[in-house]
């Protein structure tokens, strides 16, 4: 599968001209595109935009599921497959890009620095990445950068865009109307989490836990439920020949292009551009088709029912011969949907721990088992970590444990017993 230096070539040259061009088209989702594109439409007098989900989804066809459906690779057709897909309600990805204009993100500047930040949240909400990051994406400074994420204290959902849940409870406290001296009071319990027991004879100790049992921890709390509802741009299926990769292309939008007997300069001009769109388009289509065949040759076990195996996104750029973070673009917001369910694509690239084990792997297990755990008596870093090394088989150090738990936005032991007693 792997790629020949021949088609890497050809595919940098055309690849490179239209991303300069397109990028915004690369970077939508498949639900988005068709927005995308009617904001060209709009001017161009010479071009159609054809609905994908008005074709795929027409009176004749079975009402859309609500939620990933299951199938058995080696009895299911494409057609069969495609029939799977679901839609879905506003995103929060969708819901915070509405609320990306002024008057908190008033200059270009300032609005590419929040795209950077809603690029780097995770599905609950919390902000996973490195302010440096976003900063260099926007041309400013690390410092700058922080103030516009600062500013998501003002958007909805509360408290998104936030690293962890004790600024995301501070950061909903701003939009929490709470008068003086209540105010203070409940953001110096926040300051102090870790010894609520100490405040419990002050007089506004009962008020102030009220108010902080109706913050809304994770942030994306509404939206967790929908995950991973979405239109995939990729279906992969399982046949006895082997794995095949599909363009979801009964979804993907068509441009129609008119093409009047006039010769004029403004005729040819847009007539140009609506072919520039369509060739955007296809090197779209062609660009995750190959990203998709590549993350079926990193992670084959995962689609015979095993883990995710470690993979970078240079692992897919050396391929390309490309950026990183021209292959990042590419699966920001996208999908794949296999007989396992419906995943965002950038869940398959992740750092791993050795050849066999995935970090990814690890920290799932963690979650599930703290999800499963006694409340009484919530698991230790140090007990996380004996059933890691039982389960994995790997040595690893309970500080690593502590890390990934962190990564999550998980708190310790005793601070989820706190929460436990609060829910």
């Amino acid at each position: 599968m792997r790629l020949r230096q021949t088609q890497r070539s050809g595919l940098k040259t055309k690849l490179s001209s239209t991303l300069r061009s397109w990028l915004p088209i690369l970077q939508a989702g498949l639900d988005e595109l068709e927005e995308q594109l009617r904001a060209y439409e709009a001017e161009n007098p010479y071009m159609q935009v054809r609905s994908g989900f008005e074709s795929a989804v027409s009176p004749h066809s079975p009402p859309p599921k609500t939620q990933p459906t299951r199938f058995d690779g080696e009895r299911s057709s494409r057609s069969d497959t495609i029939e799977a897909l679901t839609l879905h309600e506003k995103s929060l990805y969708e819901v915070l890009g509405e609320q990306v204009n002024a008057p908190l993100f008033p200059t270009p500047r300032s609005e590419a620095a929040a795209y950077a930040i809603i690029e780097r949240l995770d599905h609950e909400g919390y902000f996973d990445g490195e302010i440096a990051e976003v900063a260099e994406s926007a041309g400013m400074s690390p410092e700058e950068a922080e103030r516009i994420r600062q500013r998501f204290a003002y958007l909805e959902p509360a408290g998104v865009g936030a690293r962890d849940p004790a600024e995301a409870m501070r950061f909903q406290l701003r939009q929490s109307g709470l008068e003086e001296p209540l105010y203070s009071f409940v953001e110096t319990l926040l300051d102090h989490f870790d010894s609520l027991a100490t405040f419990r004879k002050e007089p506004l100790y009962e008020e102030a836990m009220a108010a902080i049992r109706r913050f809304r921890v994770p942030p994306a709390i509404d939206f967790l439920e929908e995950f991973p509802a979405a239109v995939p741009d990729l279906v992969i299926t399982r046949h006895r020949e082997g794995i095949e990769v599909y363009i979801n292309d009964d979804y993907y939008p068509d441009i129609e292009i008119e093409t009047p007997d006039i010769d004029h300069r403004y005729v040819k001009k847009k007539i140009k551009e609506a072919r520039d769109l369509i060739d955007a388009l296809n090197m779209r289509k062609a660009t995750l088709y190959k990203i998709g065949l590549m993350i079926v040759e990193f992670q084959y076990d995962f689609f015979q029912g095993g883990d995710i195996r470690p993979m970078t996104l240079k692992d897919i750029a050396d391929e390309f011969d490309h950026n990183p973070s021209t292959i990042s673009r590419a699966i920001a917001n996208k999908y794949l949907m296999c007989d396992r369910g419906i995943f965002p694509m950038k869940a398959f690239f992740t750092q791993g721990l050795d050849e066999e084990v995935s970090n990814a792997s690890i920290k799932e297990f963690i979650a599930d088992a703290i999800a499963q755990e006694d409340r009484e008596k919530p698991l230790s870093d140090q007990k996380l970590l004996e059933m890691v090394e039982a389960k994995f088989g790997v040595k690893m150090v309970r500080r690593t444990i502590t890390k990934y738990r962190k990564q999550m936005r998980i708190g310790g032991s005793s601070e989820r017993k706190r929460f436990y007693r609060l829910a």
